[in-house]
């Protein structure tokens, strides 16, 4: 799967990357001159041209619906029911008539979504200016053989094709449809239902809509003569319904769940779900789809901002800019700068290096509260060490699943620290304080670019000049005595490693075997960087590990998996 990208002389070249989906498609041409990825042919009618996949309704004809999938064309008449006894005339350019209001089978039909009846899953209502429309469709004609024809999975309305077909393009005067070849004029039999005919290249399918059925789909049954389902005649209509041995009175309605409602009419339960929108369609950048509680479908809103500290010292800020900072003295490391809600500062020892420097220990205030977080995990709030896990009303300390760090949770402003006792250190903060941060990390507005602002104000390119502008406390809070003012490395120490034994160890981050599943989705390009300058005058041999435990958290805040974890060893 490839993307295209055009170089200054006029070639193209292909660079791996997705394409679109091609699942379905059973006539998928080769790419077009200039471009890299295959096309699943799309559809000529009436002189226009129209993408596989696209819909449209006849102008002169609002209750004619057409399709275009994989070079067919399929022309139905739209279906209408309506679900209230005093329906109004059909809005212009529409088909079916409405009922004032939004609801269906004791279900609320929200602007902009729509709701399928279960018991007949082509059926559909949705609202629009507080006018309900509910209708059924026709399938579209399938380019497919019968073997490749996939059933609509549960819940679904059409069936579909497995796999995909690649062919080369046909002349105008020719049309294919599953493996049957016809000529530019020829008319012949889809099926026993469907009649075609082949107007230059593209397949023009004529079937029928089915009525709606208030019957559940095992009841219906097709006769030989008929292309539709009928629902059985019903003996006589009853005043109440039963469901899970609950009995509800006609009229009744009642929630299965928050996606699903059903009612009673006339002793059969018809029973219609909200469709969510297309959950494989991502988030925009810096949100993330959530869960809400008693809501049908899934949202996207602004994901809490992560900023995160690791090895020797390198900053990935709220938003997501890299930048490395040796200094080895005390620094504000996030603060609320507009309401003062809460500060987060750091101290760095040089741990007997001369140009290096780690994370030593963590300082948290909230309020009046002040949590420190030292080596080894230890935790101390107000100045009294305590033991995880600590549950207090304001703030929440426990130890996580693989006891390799702390995780410190704020319930009064809703910020989250992660610390490993070493030098690996994550803060989370709400969307709620997005452009109100300053520190190391950054200002949290979504905008890597404007991150290295002083304390003053000043925007500067050196994260020297950035990080000790936002030094705290006095000379004693500095490990290198005198040399707080912290300059750029120039050189890397040739002490440890030997020669090409850091470029080997920090080669697992490039490791398919083991990152793989991150790597298309998270450049590892900054984290190798990064492990490589760890590895320069390194006192314990193994800090290597700390970019690959940078790279792994945040392969899983993705949702990502590791395919193995690597060994914490010399030997990687």
């Amino acid at each position: 799967m490839y993307s295209r990208y055009l170089l200054q002389n006029g070639y193209v070249e292909c660079l791996k990357e997705p394409c679109p989906s091609a699942e379905g498609c059973h006539m998928l041409l080769e790419a077009p001159k200039g471009e890299c990825c295959s096309r699943c042919k799309g559809c000529t009618y009436q002189g226009k041209e129209y993408e596989s996949g696209a819909e449209w309704r006849d102008p002169d004809d609002p209750c004619e619906v057409l399709t275009c999938k994989a070079g067919v064309v399929t022309v139905t008449k739209e279906q209408c029911y309506v679900p209230c006894a005093d329906s109004m005339p059909p809005a212009p350019g529409t088909c079916c008539r409405t009922c004032m209001g939004c609801r269906v089978n004791g279900q609320t039909v929200h602007p902009g979504r729509v709701v399928q009846s279960l018991n007949d899953p082509c059926s559909m209502c949705q609202c629009s200016n507080g006018r309900l429309s509910c209708y059924k469709k026709a399938c579209p004609v399938l380019h497919c053989s019968p073997s490749s024809v996939q059933p609509p999975k549960p819940g679904e309305c059409c069936p579909s094709c497995k796999g995909s077909r690649s062919l080369m393009a046909l002349s105008q005067e020719k049309c294919l449809l599953g493996t049957f070849l016809s000529s530019n004029g020829q008319s012949f039999m889809a099926d026993r239902c469907t009649t075609c005919e082949c107007s230059y290249g593209t397949n023009i399918c004529r079937r029928p809509s089915c009525p709606v059925l208030d019957c559940p789909p095992e009841e219906q049954v097709t006769p030989e003569d008929s292309c539709c389902p009928q629902c059985p005649p019903r003996i006589k209509s009853s005043s109440h319904c039963v469901s899970n041995r609950v009995t509800y009175k006609d009229g009744e309605s009642w929630q299965l769940d928050n996606c699903r409602s059903c009612d009673c009419q006339g002793g059969v339960i018809k029973c219609v779900a909200e469709m969510c929108p297309n959950s494989n369609k991502p988030c925009p950048p810096n949100y993330k789809l959530v869960d809400l509680p008693d809501q049908c479908c899934p949202k996207c809103e602004e994901s809490d901002g992560v900023c995160t500290v690791f090895g020797d010292p390198h900053y990935r800020t709220f938003d997501g800019k890299f930048y490395s900072f040796q200094g080895s003295c005390k620094y504000q490391l996030a603060a609320d700068c507009h309401n003062q809600t809460f500060s987060i500062r750091v101290t760095n020892d040089a741990r007997d290096t001369k140009i290096s420097s780690w994370t030593k220990t963590v300082s948290i205030k909230i309020g009046l509260m002040k949590i420190n977080l030292g080596e080894k995990r230890r935790v101390k709030i107000n100045g009294e060490r305590v033991f995880v896990p600590e549950i207090r009303p304001e703030v929440i300390v426990t130890e996580t699943e693989d006891r390799n760090s702390v995780l410190v949770e704020s319930k009064v402003v809703g910020i989250k620290v992660l610390w490993d006792g070493n030098s690996f250190l994550e803060v989370s903060v709400p969307a709620k304080y997005k452009s109100k941060l300053c520190g190391l990390c950054g200002n949290f507005n979504h905008l890597p670019r404007d991150d290295l602002r002083t304390r003053d104000g000043r925007m500067v390119t050196d994260p020297y000049k950035f990080g000790n502008s936002w030094r705290v406390g006095g000379r004693k809070a500095c490990s290198r005595g005198t040399n707080f003012e912290s300059v750029a490395p120039t050189r890397c120490s040739k002490i440890m490693p030997k020669r090409g034994q850091k470029e080997r160890l920090c080669r697992l981050l490039k490791s398919p075997q083991v990152f793989g599943n991150c790597h298309q989705h998270l450049s590892y390009h900054m984290y190798y960087k990064s492990c490589l300058v760890d590895m320069c005058e390194c006192p314990s041999k193994t800090c290597y590990c700390e970019s690959l435990t940078a790279y792994a958290h945040e392969c899983n805040r993705l949702g990502l998996t590791l395919l193995t974890v690597p060994r914490n060893s010399n030997e990687g």
